[in-house]
């Protein structure tokens, strides 16, 4: 056991576990339908405060930054204070803000609301993951993390056409209505059957490395956010870069010196969550691209309208969530490495199918094309997630996340930035002597996608080893098996010792 643990972590039977689970994907769900639903809220909103759009995104990237924010802070709350009261606080946090949008008269009440929101919001998500991969078994865990990709890949998508209807009959504000309600449910139901399941560790509060951590994060973040909205030499961009990066080396450095970390980051010295993550920031680049190039691609190139856009997308976008939970049952059965190397190969398929998709190609092909494409997202979410945690410690899966959660979202911002940059770049240079400029820059793209794919479908080659049906165990469990082998070998020299007395004592009465 880790000398710095004050707090094992309480085991639960499988009916408490089930139910968790349950009161963790209700939270989750109503916290990813809200991060997509005010995309349609948004206008109605900016029109009731009388405000621009360049003001009224803040109301969404403000959130998004704030997640990005706290996240890092999250590895310490998580092994500092008891799970059940922890988890409840951040579902209060979360109503908190909720409560304080919907009754928000200005922009100003509603971006605090908001930030509130995102401190609660980025604190369930890390709890819900480190939760489930410490209350179930190594062989059971991918099985119930795609459960949980299930419920975060499918309320988004959904979510935009709910808060439509309630825009359109009653008003933007019931969007938050609803959401307090659901979470209002999820509360009473945490304080029902929430128990402190998660192990609590000596860690001291560093305030420097917080706030170290906030300008690193949230330095890079708003700077990669803001690319398409400024010059990239501006104060906007490049100086909140450098001072983001700046920052990350500076809390690097501290961590790697400090006795006790603020965030530990030698779990990256762990071969598969350092494999893992970078997988996990190529799945984010090339999900969150297409995300922005496909619409680009049917209303600008085409000349389609954004409903027509919108189903392009949905057909995938439906797959890739309804298949995480037979991608889980996938990888408890078979490993991490058949899922690489199917997803792979699929996604190098379906980008080389878009880089020769042509100008006069029917709407619909690009729509299959992006089916194939979704279905290898889906297959490799989620499991590679799962994967990268394996070997990590439980008394280290806050560490472990909060580093996963946290260069993921870069990640994913860096993909919306960077291939709207490279369509509009190569349309600009290469393809200007082309036909038709913008098309060759959208194939372009995918010619990009599918470098990045092949880096994938060779770190399954070469990074990820066939593993058994049993999968891997983590040290915790090791040493506990090896402390129960100890345990029964002593136990059977005991008997030894005891019959061979036994023995000497019948010779003894013989003679």
């Amino acid at each position: 056991m880790n000398s710095n643990v004050i707090h094992e972590g309480v085991k639960v039977s499988d009916k408490k576990r089930r139910l968790i689970f349950i009161n963790l994907l209700i939270s989750c769900i109503a916290t990813s339908m809200l991060a997509t639903a005010l995309t349609t809220a948004l206008p109605p909103i900016m029109e009731d405060f009388k405000i621009d759009f360049n003001t009224g995104q803040w109301i969404t990237s403000g959130f998004a930054l704030f997640i990005a924010i706290v996240t890092p802070l999250t590895a310490y709350l998580i092994t500092s204070i008891k799970t059940k009261i922890l988890y409840c606080s951040a579902l209060t946090f979360f109503i908190a803000g909720l409560t304080i949008c919907a009754l928000s008269t200005n922009f100003w009440i509603m971006m605090v609301g908001r930030i509130v929101q995102g401190c609660g919001s980025g604190l369930i998500s890390a709890m819900t993951q480190v939760i489930i991969l410490t209350i179930y078994p190594p062989e059971r865990r991918g099985t119930v993390m795609g459960w949980y990709g299930l419920s975060i890949g499918f309320s988004p998508i959904v979510a935009p056409t709910l808060a439509g209807v309630l825009v359109d009959y009653v008003g933007w504000r019931m969007v938050f209505v609803v959401s307090i309600v659901i979470m209002i449910v999820s509360l009473g139901f945490a304080l029902i059957v929430f128990e402190d399941v998660l192990p609590l560790m000596e860690k001291s509060f560093d305030i420097i490395s917080l706030f170290m951590s906030a300008l690193a994060f949230g330095g890079i973040t708003l700077s990669i956010g803001n690319m398409g909205k400024y010059k990239f030499v501006s104060v906007q961009v490049l100086l909140l870069l450098i001072i983001g990066i700046i920052f990350t080396f500076l809390f690097v450095s501290r961590q790697s010196h400090l006795k006790i970390p603020f965030l530990d980051i030698r779990v990256l010295k762990d071969q598969k969550l350092s494999i893992s993550i970078i997988a996990t920031v190529l799945i984010q680049l090339l999900l969150l691209g297409s995300a922005i190039i496909f619409p680009i691609y049917v209303q600008q190139l085409k000349g389609e309208s954004a409903t027509l856009s919108g189903l392009v997308i949905l057909p995938g976008s439906l797959l890739m969530a309804l298949v995480s939970p037979l991608a889980g049952k996938i990888f408890d059965k078979f490993g991490m490495k058949l899922l690489f190397l199917v997803g792979s190969v699929i996604l190098i398929f379906s980008n080389l199918w878009l880089y020769f998709i042509t100008i006069d190609a029917s709407i619909w092909i690009v729509a299959v094309a992006q089916v194939f494409r979704c279905f290898a997202l889906g297959i490799l979410l989620m499991p590679v997630v799962t994967w990268g945690m394996t070997d990590i410690p439980k008394t280290k899966a806050s560490d472990a996340t909060a580093l996963l959660n946290s260069i993921r979202s870069i990640g994913g911002a860096i993909g919306s930035a960077l291939f709207v940059s490279i369509m509009t770049g190569v349309a600009k240079t290469l393809g200007k002597n082309k036909e038709n400029p913008d098309m060759y820059g959208f194939n372009f793209v995918f010619l990009t996608m599918t470098g990045l794919s092949l880096i994938i479908l060779l770190m399954g080659i070469f990074g990820c080893k066939k593993q058994p049906k049993k999968e891997k165990e983590t040290n915790e469990d090791k040493e506990s098996k090896d402390s129960l082998t100890e345990t029964t070998e002593s136990n059977n020299k005991d008997k030894s010792l005891t019959n061979n007395e036994s023995q000497l004592n019948i010779v003894v009465k013989e003679q």
